[in-house]
């Protein structure tokens, strides 16, 4: 499946993208419960298949089996309310707009290591990003005037599906839901101003995610992917997930040592090279340009960079 959230009416919930219409996962497990006569079909519906993409992570399996059964019946049913909607009838957010951890990997495309002056790293190189710099699929970027150093950095994203503790490589996919795309926003300059890079990669809006989860039992295996990056239609990155140091399977077994893994956390697993501090002469974004990330068997990620005019 993919997996999405959205927003209609004003109200956020979850998805499935089905022939390009998005089908309320939540509203129609619920209408199939009704219709089946069971009694508390409300609170059924809101244990199993809620609302917010975390809360259905946290179900496992089981809630993945009640989504697939909620897409085929709103598809196969008439109902009083509406379960199916256009594409363009809702705003789609990013799919984890709220993830409890945000684990980034830096230095981890061959390529992108040795165009920063390093070595092969022993580990991985681990930072964070918070849920403050998530926007979807379908905002702007913002553009604070607190630098002039705005990059990018395109990113295969996994998503964590169950509670993982000393996760063996053998059995690390087993517990990804799935698969997005991130883009790792950076202010350089920011990021430089200390050994710890959290300043320039914590900045509001600085994560755009999407445009929806793939879950595993739809990309089984996250190696051999394409993923490259455009502004403005000229290609800046380029490079495929086979290049990673570590590897989706690596990255589980070595977090999951570290800390216990959640569903719903986020990693992304690195950038390629090229990106636009490392350019001669270096090259960052400005107002108005679009950043365009495309990733095999997940999509297409593409959000317009918007200054953000500060009041005087």
């Amino acid at each position: 499946m993919k997996l999405v959230t959205f927003t209609k009416d004003g109200v956020s919930r979850i998805g499935a993208i089905e022939n390009g219409s998005i089908i309320d996962l939540h509203r129609a497990f619920y209408e199939k419960l009704r219709a089946e006569g069971k009694l508390r079909a409300r609170q059924i519906a809101e244990a199993y298949v809620p609302s917010d993409m975390v809360g259905f992570l946290q179900g496992g399996e089981e809630s993945m089996n009640y989504a697939k059964q909620a897409v085929e019946f709103a598809l196969s049913h008439d109902s009083d309310v509406p379960l199916v909607f256009k594409r363009e009838e809702v705003k789609l957010n990013a799919p984890v707009p709220n993830p409890g951890k945000m684990i980034c990997v830096g230095h981890n495309y061959r390529e992108h290591i040795l165009e920063m002056g390093r070595e092969i790293p022993p580990y991985p190189v681990v930072f964070a990003k918070f849920a403050n710099t998530i926007i979807g699929p379908e905002d702007d970027i913002p553009f604070y005037p607190i630098s002039e150093q705005l990059d990018y950095e395109a990113e295969f994203a996994f998503v964590i599906g169950k509670r993982a503790r000393n996760v063996s490589q053998a059995e690390a996919l087993d517990y990804v839901a799935g698969y997005t795309i991130v883009n790792d926003v950076t202010y350089r300059d920011l990021q430089r101003r200390t050994l710890q890079w959290l300043q320039g990669k914590t900045v509001d809006g600085s994560a755009p995610m999407g445009p929806w989860l793939v879950t595993s039992d739809e990309l089984a295996d996250p190696s051999g992917l394409d993923i490259a990056l455009f502004v403005n239609g000229e290609e800046r990155q380029h490079s495929n997930t086979a290049n990673l140091v570590f590897t989706v399977p690596y990255l589980v077994e070595f977090l999951s040592g570290l800390m216990t893994l959640e569903p719903g956390d986020v990693i992304l697993t690195g950038t390629p090279g090229d990106v636009g501090v490392a350019r001669n002469p270096q090259v960052f974004l400005k107002d108005g340009d679009v950043v365009r990330i495309e990733a095999d068997k997940i999509g297409v990620l593409e959000n317009r960079v918007k200054k953000v005019e500060v009041p005087s």
